[in-house]
């Protein structure tokens, strides 16, 4: 039985604005989950490539780099992770390019006991 068969547990989060972090981040240890927290693209990656995650939640705007980027390093790591993108404007071509990747595409604002249920709702297997 794979790790992504039972309860969601071990969850990276990016956002580089602190307040949405912290917010978002204390819903999901409310809920039970392991949340690794990070305000840059660098950080971020390199919890990907050294940690062991069942969820990638990131906003689309980290500084230079794009969240997205990060969906595609997760995606190449693991084809089975539960990957979330949130931004503050619905751009057709970033869903789009979610949807590619297998992830939700969620619009800002969003309640951190809403991104909890979404994540929990993601298929996990990218569009070919």
């Amino acid at each position: 039985m794979s790790a992504h068969s039972i309860e969601l547990q071990r969850v990276l989060l990016v956002d580089d604005e602190p307040m949405v972090l912290n917010a978002i981040r204390r819903a999901f240890e409310r809920a039970g989950r392991i949340v690794t927290a990070c305000r840059t693209f660098e950080d971020a990656r390199e919890e990907l490539i050294t940690g062991d995650f069942d969820a990638l939640l990131t906003d689309v705007r980290l500084g230079g780099f794009n969240g997205l980027q990060l969906a595609v390093v997760a995606r190449h790591l693991d084809p089975e992770m539960r990957i979330v993108v949130f931004s503050g404007s619905d751009d057709a071509v970033l869903r789009e390019e979610a949807a590619r990747l297998g992830a939700a595409y969620v619009v800002k604002p969003v309640a951190p006991e809403q991104l909890l249920d979404i994540t929990s709702r993601v298929e996990h297997s990218p569009s070919n």
